[in-house]
């Protein structure tokens, strides 16, 4: 018969070196992670842990890496300064962005959540590749449905987007001037004939 191992117990990190621990469980995790599962990890209550992390936040002092944060959730990210070097190291690896996903994602990061719907009616033109352009580099993601008739997608921007252009928080974003309104009847349909255009008699063209 196999015992199930019980998971080793480890004692809580000091005080005044919690954040340096929390910092090296930010460096080896693949993924943003939940405050609540680094407080479960290290055996703490979830205050400390995000006291902690307000003081790596503050505390970048002159080094390449930093916190960011995005709700409940937390990951590494490279200072602000290194933006232009590792959009251009992006860009060599994987290509450049297109003025349509530029353009798409800027509406996205303003406007978040939004639907494809309104990317369009802002834009102007069909916006499906620049969408999945974008789903597939990870700078947006699908946060849930609108209601009303097929719950279309919401889509807002992920913490790779802030890694990308080298931003701490959403609200990092610089002032932008106002978009366009949405303009919700741009791509509805011509309306059916009326009754009264269709009993319309037809012109006489004189011989």
């Amino acid at each position: 018969m196999k015992l199930r191992r019980e998971p080793s117990k480890i004692v809580p990190p000091a005080p005044d070196r919690l954040p340096a621990v929390i910092e090296s469980l930010l460096f080896v995790a693949e993924e943003p992670m939940e405050i609540g599962v680094l407080a479960k990890s290290l055996g703490l209550p979830r205050q400390k842990v995000e006291q902690a992390i307000e003081q790596l936040i503050v505390n970048v002092n002159g080094r390449g890496l930093f916190v960011q944060r995005t709700g409940d959730r937390v990951q590494l990210a490279t200072i602000p300064d290194a933006a232009p070097y590792i959009e251009q190291f992006i860009e060599v690896e994987h290509g450049q962005l297109s003025r349509a996903a530029l353009e798409t994602l800027a509406i996205i990061a303003y406007r978040q959540p939004i639907t494809r719907a309104v990317i369009e009616s802002v834009r102007g033109v069909n916006a499906d590749y620049a969408v999945a352009a974008l789903l597939a580099r990870g700078l947006i993601e699908e946060v849930a449905r609108a209601p009303g008739p097929g719950r279309p997608a919401l889509f807002a921007t992920t913490v790779r987007f802030l890694e990308y252009f080298g931003l701490q928080r959403s609200d990092d974003l610089p002032p932008l001037p106002d978009l366009p309104p949405p303009q919700p009847d741009a791509y509805e349909l011509p309306a059916e004939p009326s009754e009264a255009e269709d009993e319309a008699p037809a012109a006489i063209v004189e011989p």
